[in-house]
């Protein structure tokens, strides 16, 4: 059975946008879309061994320092 999918609005630097659209540029035999990127980004983290509450607040603390 199909995981029901459920859409959210994100917004996301330009910088950011810029090399999502790049990686779909790049995977164009794979007709992939920003959503399925940014799907297997995140299913890449949240399966990775690391504590994901811990380093979210790492990476939004560094990025509010302007140091990411």
């Amino acid at each position: 059975m199909k995981e029901r999918k459920i859409s959210f609005g994100v917004r996301i630097s330009e910088d950011l946008v810029k090399e999502l659209d790049k990686i779909v540029d790049e995977s164009e035999y794979l007709d992939v879309s920003r959503s399925e990127v940014v799907e297997a980004i995140l299913l890449t983290y949240f399966k990775s061994d690391v504590d994901h509450e811990k380093r979210a607040r790492e990476l939004i603390i560094r990025k509010r320092k302007g140091k990411l």
